[in-house]
Parts: structure tokens; C-alpha cells; sequence
């Protein structure tokens, strides 16, 4: 069976992607940094039907994220899809005119470095199998700045941003698919925001292989 991890599994989005993996037959590993949460997501897979499991890890500690995902591998085998999507409501930003060094240093541990430390660890695989796929998603402030508290995470998601379409780049001629997904919507918030809505990008950016990026906007658009 295939395997998907998704990096920042909460009961949203997270949730909402490994439900549409997880009916295509997939195996689940869920990562976040509370063992708990993640065995209740784990649980509700599982009543639809999806083996699911959860690793706790602290994305920004990549000894902590590199550790899980071996586990991952040891528990369910080498990863097909890695999803990197970490958000926390009550992880600040400052606006850009305020920010500091220490202000996008946090950034980028958060939203860059833990997206780097995850392919290290899953990328040899790929590479020696000449399959799998990258996604990560950020915010629209990675392709849009919008100021304010915005302003330090948009520096940090256009970092990943770049990253990732810097590494499908690289890594088209070996096999391995690496794709962003912007999202310009609060998640939840009216018609064309539902996380299932917006999960669907994700499925296609794993079986057409077609687009670097993909921008969701309301009312459920791509551009």
C-alpha cells in the first residue's frame, strides 16, 4: 500500500488530505507535536476504514521531525507522498516594518528549516526508487504580501515557496514531483473553503503532476 505523511496533521486540512489519500487506499502517518491529538485523528481514520497512525515531532527540531519520519518508515515503509503543512494560530508574526533578525529566524524554523529537514529524510528513497511526491503548502502571503502581522510569515512561506518549486526543478528528471499549494482563503469560512475543497488540489498535484503550483482562492478557484 502507498504512504502519505502529513507534516502538521491537525483536524482540518490535515485531516481532510489524509481522508482523500487514505480512501485511494493509502496508509496514513500523521505528525504533529501532540501524540494524544494525533491518536484521535488516527481513530476517526480508522472508522472510515484508513490505517492511520500518528508520530509526534516538533518542527523545529529536525533531530525530533527526522526521527518521526524514520519511525514512519519503519511502521508503514519508504514514503510515496510527503505533505508539509504545519500551522499554529498562536505562532505570532510581526509586521514587517517591526520585525527582527530573531523575529524570521522563528519564521524559518517553523515553515523552511523543517520542510528541509523532512526531504533529507525521505528524499534518498525517493531518488533510488525515481518516484515519489513533494507538497507543501503555505498561506497566499508567500506569493502576495499583505503586511502587517503577515509580514514575518510571508517572508518565511515565500522562503518554503521557493524552495519547493526550486526542488521540482531539480528533481523532475529523476522522478520525484515536488509541488506549493497557496492558500488565499481562511480555511472553513464560507462556500469553496472547506478543508475537503481544498484537499482535492493536493490529490491532483499527486496524480497529474502537471503544475508546480497551485493557488486556492474563494470561491474555490485555481490559478
Amino acid at each position: 500500500m502507498p504512504v502519505i505523511a502529513v507534516i502538521g496533521a491537525g483536524p482540518g486540512l490535515g485531516l481532510s488530505i489524509a481522508r482523500r489519500f487514505g480512501k485511494e487506499g493509502f496508509q496514513v502517518a500523521l505528525v504533529s507535536r501532540t501524540q494524544d491529538k494525533l491518536d484521535a485523528l488516527a481513530a476517526q481514520l480508522a472508522e472510515d476504514g484508513i490505517e492511520a497512525a500518528g508520530f509526534a515531532a516538533d518542527v523545529t527540531r529536525p533531530d525530533s521531525l527526522q526521527s518521526a519520519l524514520a519511525a514512519v518508515a519503519d511502521r508503514f515503509g519508504a514514503l510515496d507522498v510527503l505533505e508539509y503543512s504545519p500551522a499554529d494560530p498562536t505562532f505570532a508574526g510581526a509586521a514587517a516594518v517591526d520585525a527582527t533578525a530573531q523575529d524570521l529566524h522563528k519564521q524559518l524554523d517553523y515553515y523552511l528549516y523543517g520542510a528541509v529537514a523532512a526531504v533529507r529524510q525521505v528524499l534518498p528513497a525517493m531518488l533510488e526508487r525515481r518516484s515519489g511526491t513533494l507538497l507543501f503548502s503555505t498561506g497566499a502571503s508567500s506569493i502576495r504580501p499583505t503586511g502587517g502581522a503577515f509580514g514575518s510569515i510571508g517572508v518565511a512561506a515565500a522562503a518554503l515557496r521557493n524552495y519547493a518549486i526550486a526542488l521540482g526543478i531539480d528533481l523532475a528528471e529523476h522522478g520525484v514531483h515536488a509541488a506549493h499549494v497557496a492558500i488565499g482563503v481562511y480555511i472553513g469560512s464560507g462556500p469553496g473553503t472547506e478543508p475537503e475543497t481544498i484537499a482535492e488540489h493536493y490529490w491532483h498535484a499527486y496524480t497529474k503532476r502537471d503544475q508546480a503550483e497551485i493557488v486556492h482562492t474563494a470561491p474555490g478557484g485555481i490559478r
